[in-house]
């Protein structure tokens, strides 16, 4: 598999540095920006770029405008830092096509967790198979194994947990949980979401304790 390229995009070296060091021992390679305008200009220079993570407040052009020039023409993942708890920031981001929403201070490892998991869903870490904590998801069978035994799974809690695995060590709301898996045409109550979590549990035997609650949330797959 080619090296995936990351952009981070932030007016603070020091903030650069951590993401880049982080992401650069995860085996990324990492292009830095020191401002909205150089970000444009190496996102359509470079044009191999896989994601983007972009500090919404930068000299010259902000985060806002350095999203809507890219999203004229192209859909890449695009991670955005804001300094700031806003909801009508997170609003306007998601309704220019940002993938997720970090504030900071945050922590470097989940926010490499984060882009692991975009990746994943826009299958530029796609594999046929996924092993974690004694846990094999072969993709193409439709098939988990745990402790090389299988188990048998519904086609929901099969994709249950293969999204639970693929967003590792983020935190997921039982809304975002019903609009990935059951789709967002899925109007249902979120609490079938608690039973399918409470049969998968029961099948996964110790290992269902990797899938962790977090009370008025939702849940966390941490090993």
């Amino acid at each position: 598999m080619d090296v995936l390229k990351v952009l981070i995009a932030d007016d603070e070296s020091r903030m650069r540095k951590l993401v880049k060091d982080f992401l650069n021992k995860q085996g990324y390679s990492v292009l830095e920006a020191e401002n909205g305008e150089q970000a444009v200009d190496i996102f359509f220079s470079e044009k191999n770029i896989d994601l983007i993570i972009l500090d919404i407040m930068m000299p010259k052009m902000d985060g806002w405008e350095v999203c809507r020039e890219i999203r004229k023409q192209s859909k890449v993942p695009i991670i955005m830092l804001t300094a700031k708890s806003d909801e009508r920031d997170e609003l306007l981001g998601f309704e220019l096509g940002v993938d997720e929403y970090i504030t900071k201070p945050f922590s470097p490892k989940i926010l490499v967790a984060r882009v692991e998991a975009i990746l994943r869903r826009s299958n530029l870490l796609d594999e046929d198979s996924i092993e974690i904590g004694g846990i094999k998801i072969d993709k193409q069978a439709h098939q988990v194994s745990i402790d090389n035994q299988p188990i048998d799974l519904s086609v929901k809690e099969f994709e249950l947990l293969q999204y639970f695995v693929m967003n590792k060590g983020v935190a997921l709301s039982r809304e975002k949980i019903l609009n990935n898996v059951w789709n967002y045409d899925y109007y249902g109550d979120a609490r079938t979401i608690d039973t399918h979590v409470k049969k998968l549990r029961s099948k996964m035997g110790d290992k269902g304790d990797y899938i962790k609650t977090i009370w008025g949330m939702g849940y966390k797959f941490e090993i």
